[in-house]
């Protein structure tokens, strides 16, 4: 298990985010393989969590699997220009078939199943900044996004690490998100 601050400001992307690839390979990121990942939202039958912003999801990529929690939004988790900065609580399944027994888990202690959010998604890290990724998401049925994420055990800095980022990117016309991908994909299916 892992407790660090989530430090992210996730954008939309006007295109599939192929004319960042140069840019981010100028600055040194370099790419991973692009992955399919599966992330499976729940909520609690007492409390809506689209309503706190609560996340409780099981994620799969292949044979990696795990169960992350964040807490509710407030003030000073979501600040005015869109980052969001909260402590993310990840528990590492020993291998992928897992995430279905974590599933059935869930649903037998009464969470609520609210959506499944399917996403490819490429991972650029720079070799001189650890704990910093700058992810492009191709999120079916909602578009492309660019999210940059800072990880650290505490928020000091990251907030302007993020705008840095962004601004060496030339991204910062983009509109922001600020709502995750699971309200989105909802928001999509009414």
């Amino acid at each position: 298990m892992t407790d660090t601050i989530e430090v992210e400001r996730k954008r939309q992307l006007s295109d599939d985010g192929s004319t960042l690839t140069p840019v981010l390979a100028q600055l040194g990121y370099v790419a991973s393989a692009p992955v399919t990942e599966t992330d499976t939202y729940y909520s609690r039958p007492d409390i809506d969590f689209m309503q706190t912003v609560e996340c409780l999801r099981v994620r799969r990529r292949g044979e990696f699997a795990e169960i992350t929690y964040k807490p509710a939004s407030t003030a000073t988790t979501h600040a005015t220009d869109d980052v969001i900065s909260k402590m993310e609580t990840n528990v590492i399944l020993s291998e992928g078939e897992q995430a279905c027994t974590a599933e059935r888990l869930l649903t037998a202690i009464g969470m609520r199943e609210l959506v499944r959010v399917e996403k490819t998604r490429t991972i650029y890290r720079h070799p001189d900044h650890s704990g910093v990724t700058v992810s492009i998401d191709t999120v079916q049925g909602a578009g492309t996004f660019i999210e940059t994420e800072v990880n650290r055990p505490t928020a000091e800095g990251a907030a302007e690490l993020v705008e840095h980022i962004e601004e060496q990117l030339g991204i910062r016309g983009c509109p922001t998100v600020a709502i995750p991908y699971r309200d989105i994909v909802l928001g999509q299916a009414k």
